[in-house]
């Protein structure tokens, strides 16, 4: 008995010592919304691209974008709600200096979504560790808006580009995007951020862009050469077919730690690891989904004149099963159709993917982003 009441108590206390940790502001869900932090919340947009408190709005007549919209009312009254970026130029959206972490990002770019090329960089570093094209980050590959509803993305109408995954820094971060295209684009945005203190476990974020146009040998890396301890969180996939019949048979490997011929981790099918079944077909025809952690979310139909190939967007997030790694991963996903008999068909679709995962740094250099040609969606 006296055994049992210690046990008790002494769990009763762990459980008090607990509770009474200072919370740190991070980590964000419904269990957790009463409770209070020392964290301090900052936003970054171009009405205030420094995130310094009381510097909103503050924009006047001769700086502003939206001046002339703006120039009965003056100050104050959405003088500068946007930013252009030059053909050719790169813009930083946002620099913090501090600890702490992203918890949201929004936007709604203009021009081409695969010419605009996001990049982050955390601390010191000067290789990004996330640099993709900003329709792909988003969920968005094939520059066409369709509706996702997940609990990492959210794209809404018209074209409202939302992200939540969180993106915790120790020094400073760094955003900036480039317009690789020939025109000028306009882009909406703001970065919401809180300064606070960072768990010495937490590791940083990381999103890679790749693209086979076509696959060769019927498979396709979406990921080679990551170096170090993390977590793989999500995988977005823009596929293009480009022969007929199911094309979704090829399965999903992920090789991790010494994994040489055989992976780890194998799936069983395209659309089993995005978490459907049976070619997504639902009374004969391709059934759109978007769910909290995977979805197939977009479905481009032949329009019987220049849309003259099927494709889709998929996209699984592994937020309640992230996929742990100790020193190394590589993801490959096979390119198979069916041929007559009843046999597989090595097919050479036109695949893009974005991977994201979380590491401690220094990460592994990423390979040269392709250039725009290659990028272009055809």
């Amino acid at each position: 008995m006296k055994k049992l009441f210690l046990l008790s108590l002494a769990v009763s206390l762990s459980w008090t010592a607990f509770s009474q940790q200072t919370f740190n502001g991070l980590d964000m869900n419904l269990g957790n919304l009463s409770r209070l932090s020392d964290a301090k919340t900052r936003s970054i947009s171009p009405e205030n691209i420094t995130g310094e408190p009381g510097k909103g709005g503050m924009a006047t007549l001769d700086q502003g974008n939206a001046k002339n919209a703006a120039r009965d009312l003056g100050q104050g009254w959405k003088v500068n709600p946007y930013i252009h970026i030059e053909a050719g130029k790169t813009v930083t959206l946002a620099e913090i200096t501090g600890s702490g972490a992203i918890q949201h990002i929004w936007m709604t770019p203009t021009g081409n979504w695969r010419y605009s090329i996001l990049r982050f960089y955390w601390d010191d570093e000067t290789t990004p560790s996330v640099e993709v094209p900003v329709g792909d980050f988003f969920g968005m590959g094939w520059g066409e808006y369709a509706q996702m509803n997940s609990l990492a993305v959210t794209v809404n109408p018209g074209s409202a580009f939302n992200c939540y995954w969180s993106m915790p820094f120790r020094k400073k971060c760094k955003i900036t995007m480039e317009n690789i295209n020939t025109e000028r684009m306009t882009l909406y945005y703001q970065v919401d951020y809180t300064l606070t203190q960072v768990p010495e476990d937490a590791a940083y974020f990381h999103a890679q862009f790749r693209r086979n146009n076509p696959v060769k040998g019927a498979e396709f890396t979406m990921i080679d050469g990551i170096k170090g301890k993390g977590q793989y969180v999500g995988t977005y996939v823009a596929w293009g077919v480009n022969n007929n019949g199911w094309w979704g048979e090829g399965e999903i490997k992920f090789f991790m730690d010494g994994d040489n011929k055989f992976p780890t981790i194998c799936g069983t099918g395209t659309e089993d690891y995005f978490c459907g079944s049976y070619n997504f077909d639902n009374k004969g025809k391709y059934q759109e989904f978007s769910t909290p952690y995977a979805g197939l979310h977009q479905v481009i139909r032949p329009d019987g004149l220049y849309k003259s190939q099927q494709r889709f967007g998929l996209y699984r997030w592994h937020i309640m099963d992230p996929v742990r790694f100790e020193k190394e991963l590589k993801i490959t996903i096979q390119d198979l159709g069916w041929r007559s008999g009843g046999r597989y068909l090595p097919q050479q679709s036109d695949i893009s993917s974005v991977v994201f995962w979380y590491q401690r740094e220094p990460h592994a250099p990423f390979p040269k982003l392709q250039a725009k040609d290659e990028l272009e969606v055809n």
